[in-house]
C-alpha cells in the first residue's frame, strides 16, 4: 500500500528548493542597476522620510502560506471580479486549486486570519503543491457557506520551475500581476545560515501604469512610481548595527531590491506570517530606514544579457 501523502502544512518548509529559476526577475541582482533618471523625483513623491514598515509578523500579521501534496483535492473558486483574468488551473493539469478544507473553519490559511476568509481585507491566499512545484494564489478569498463554494475576486498559477508571466495588461492576486509568495521576507531565510538572494514586494499609496515585470497597472497618478518599480537601498547605508536577521533582510533589499506590487501604504514591506517573528525588533529596525535611503533602478531594466560564446571555429 502507498503511503499517505502528508496533510497540508501552514508555513510548511520547502527544504531549500529554489522559488523560481535564478533568472527570474525576482531573484534578478540590481546592485549594479542604472539609477532612474526621474529617480528623485519618485522618491520626493512617496516622501523622502516616510520609514520603511515590515507588513509581516505573527498572526494576524503578513502573509500566511499552505504547503500541499500533489494529490491534494482540487476545487474550483468561483471568481466575483477578474473571472477573465484569472486562471482556472494549472497549464496541462485539471481545473481547480488545492485548497484545504481545513481553511474554512481554521484560522491562518487566508490572509487576515479569520476562517474562511471572511468579508474584509485583502484575504489572500497562498498554495504551493511540492510535488509539481506550483504555486496557486488567490486575492478576496472567501469560503461562502450559504452556496457552499469557494469565491475569490481573481485567481492565478506559476509554475515555479519556469519564468512564465502573466499575459500583457492581466492581474493577478497582486495588483502588479506578480506572484506574490516568491516576493516575501520568510523567517527560514532571514534566520538561516547563507544570504537572501531574491528581491521583496512591497506597496505605495499610489500608482502609474506598469513596467516590467509588471504585467498590470492600478492607478494613473501622475508622478507616482509604475507597478513593477524597483528601489534599491543605497549601499552606502551602514547596516552592521541590526540583528544577524535584519542584517540579511536589508543586504537583500541592497542587492535584489524592493518591487512595486500594490497599492496599500507607502513602504510597506510584505512577508510571511510566522508566530516566530519579533516585532519588538522588526518595526524599529524597519523604521529605522526611509524612503530616502534608497534609489529608483532605472525603469523596466531586465539585467544585463550574457555575453555569447567564443566562435569555437575562429583560429586565434
Amino acid at each position: 500500500m502507498a503511503a499517505a501523502a502528508a496533510p497540508p502544512a501552514l508555513g510548511g518548509s520547502l527544504d531549500g528548493r529554489q522559488v523560481l529559476p535564478l533568472s527570474n526577475w525576482w531573484n534578478l541582482d540590481i546592485s549594479k542597476a542604472p539609477v532612474d533618471s526621474n529617480s528623485a523625483g519618485f522618491i520626493t513623491f512617496v516622501g523622502p522620510t516616510r520609514r520603511l514598515h515590515p507588513d509581516f509578523g505573527p498572526s494576524p500579521y503578513g502573509m500566511p502560506y499552505v504547503v500541499v501534496s500533489g494529490d491534494q483535492p482540487l476545487v474550483q473558486p468561483t471568481w466575483i471580479l477578474y473571472g477573465p483574468e484569472s486562471d482556472n488551473g494549472a497549464p496541462g493539469r485539471p481545473a481547480g486549486y488545492p485548497i484545504p478544507a481545513e481553511a474554512k473553519t481554521q484560522q491562518d490559511y487566508i490572509e487576515g486570519a479569520i476562517p474562511g476568509g471572511g468579508l474584509d481585507g485583502d484575504r489572500h491566499m497562498l498554495i504551493i503543491d511540492r510535488d509539481h512545484w506550483l504555486l496557486f494564489e488567490t486575492g478576496g478569498t472567501y469560503w461562502n457557506t450559504a452556496a457552499a463554494r469557494w469565491e475569490a475576486n481573481g485567481g492565478a498559477v506559476f509554475d515555479l520551475k519556469t519564468n512564465a508571466r502573466r499575459p500583457e495588461t492581466w492581474t493577478s492576486a497582486d495588483a502588479a500581476g506578480l506572484a506574490i509568495f516568491p516576493g516575501l521576507v520568510r523567517y527560514e531565510e532571514a534566520n538561516g545560515t547563507g544570504e537572501i538572494r531574491h528581491a521583496f514586494r512591497f506597496t505605495v499609496r499610489a500608482t502609474n501604469g506598469y513596467v516590467w515585470p509588471a504585467s498590470h497597472t492600478a492607478g494613473s497618478t501622475t508622478g507616482a512610481l509604475p507597478m513593477g518599480a524597483r528601489l534599491r537601498l543605497k549601499a552606502t547605508k551602514n547596516i552592521s548595527g541590526f540583528t544577524p536577521d535584519v542584517q540579511r533582510i536589508f543586504r537583500a533589499m541592497q542587492r535584489y531590491g524592493l518591487i512595486v506590487a500594490d497599492n496599500g501604504s507607502d513602504m510597506y514591506i510584505g512577508g510571511t506570517m510566522d508566530a516566530r517573528w519579533n516585532n519588538d525588533v522588526l518595526n524599529p529596525a524597519f523604521a529605522s530606514l526611509t524612503t530616502a535611503d534608497f534609489d529608483v533602478i532605472q525603469l523596466g531594466w531586465k539585467g544585463t544579457p550574457p555575453r555569447p560564446p567564443a566562435n569555437p571555429h575562429i583560429i586565434r
